[in-house]
């Protein structure tokens, strides 16, 4: 039985035969693919039902996509989105939900995990008493370089509030085991507040922040490691060196 099909239809609150008829198959077409992990759809018909049900293909069909990637550079990439905003929000729940080890956090803001990611709260509680590390590394909200990428978003939303307010409920977690908390140095706020790195054990969302454009607005990658010196590793890297330089949240930051 596929139960990651199954799964997804659920969450979407779609039976099979409205899958069906968005795909443009019959109704045992799709209870055919339920009743059979190893039944793979041609391509389109793939395609189609992730769109559907708002998941990667490789969600439901993972072997599909671990045979069509075999080689080359860019087997790391699982999938990239033109927008961070077009990246399902299954994907990022389902990452948090499967790490076993590794939860890293290195958005400047990481406002949109509390509004967007249901029981995100609970879920970081539970991780980080099961003996997951848990970081976060967040932008100073009155460093100099805070202050110059409000100016350059000139949103209602400024980047100093959108970092109180995760702030404010990481404030609300208390201090389960595992849970650290970091302000980027002076000196890396601007690398930090370009790209933006969020890892989950061997997988990794990685966001390069365009010009004027907000987090939501610019590209996304997803990455899954496939060795020492992949592009997942560089990001990691990237992100690890940052955290190693950052101050600890209620110790003094430098502004620069």
């Amino acid at each position: 039985m596929n139960t990651a099909l199954r799964t997804a239809l659920t969450e979407a609150g779609l039976t099979p035969r409205q899958l069906a008829y968005r795909v443009g198959v019959s109704p045992k077409q799709v209870e055919r693919w339920l009743g059979d992990a190893a039944l793979t759809p041609h391509a389109r018909n793939r395609e189609d039902a992730a769109r559907a049900l708002g998941v990667d293909e490789e969600m439901l069909w993972p072997q599909t996509v671990k045979d069509r990637i075999k080689t080359g550079t860019d087997r790391e990439i699982i999938h990239s989105y033109p927008y961070r905003s077009a990246c399902p929000g299954a994907v990022w729940s389902g990452l948090i939900d499967s790490a076993e080890s590794e939860i890293f956090l290195a958005g400047y803001t990481n406002y949109f995990f509390w509004t967007q990611i249901p029981q995100f709260p609970e879920t970081l509680r539970r991780k980080a008493e099961a003996g997951v590390r848990v970081r976060f590394l967040l932008g100073d909200p009155e460093g100099e370089a805070t202050r110059q990428r409000e100016a350059i978003e000139d949103v209602a939303l400024s980047v100093s509030t959108r970092i109180r307010i995760t702030l404010e409920h990481l404030d609300r977690l208390g201090t389960p085991p595992g849970l650290e908390t970091r302000y980027s140095s002076a000196e890396d706020a601007v690398n930090h507040v370009s790209l933006s790195v969020f890892r989950f054990d061997d997988d990794a969302l990685v966001t390069p922040h365009l010009a004027r454009l907000v987090g939501h607005d610019s590209p996304l990658l997803h990455l899954r490691r496939q060795g020492d010196a992949g592009m997942f590793a560089r990001f990691a890297e990237h992100a690890e060196e940052l955290w190693s330089r950052g101050t600890p949240v209620g110790e003094e930051v430098g502004n620069g």
